[in-house]
């Protein structure tokens, strides 16, 4: 089981959808840095400007865990937040 629970992201403002949705496109917003930045260390090890690893280039944090796992660590400490369509 992920901690934090969905009772602790919700903050008795959000429902589990809402929920569900908010932290599907984080994990995207993760997925798409960790390819930027891996895409940045393979251009940087084609011009041999540093003899590191791929793995060393890139974030421990989008590289050790799934992106829905870093996603839901992210708005936990608010990293990200949740923004309310306003009606018109």
């Amino acid at each position: 089981m992920i901690h934090p629970t969905i009772e602790e992201l919700s903050k008795n403002r959000y429902n589990r959808y809402t929920l569900t949705v908010t932290t599907a496109k984080c994990a995207r917003l993760v997925t798409d840095e960790y390819v930027k930045q891996r895409e940045n260390a393979e251009k940087m090890i084609s011009r041999k400007e540093t003899d590191k690893s791929i793995n060393m280039l890139i974030s421990a944090e989008i590289r050790d865990d799934k992106a829905i796992k870093t996603a839901i660590k992210r708005l936990a400490n608010d990293d990200y937040a949740i923004v309310e369509a306003q009606a018109e």
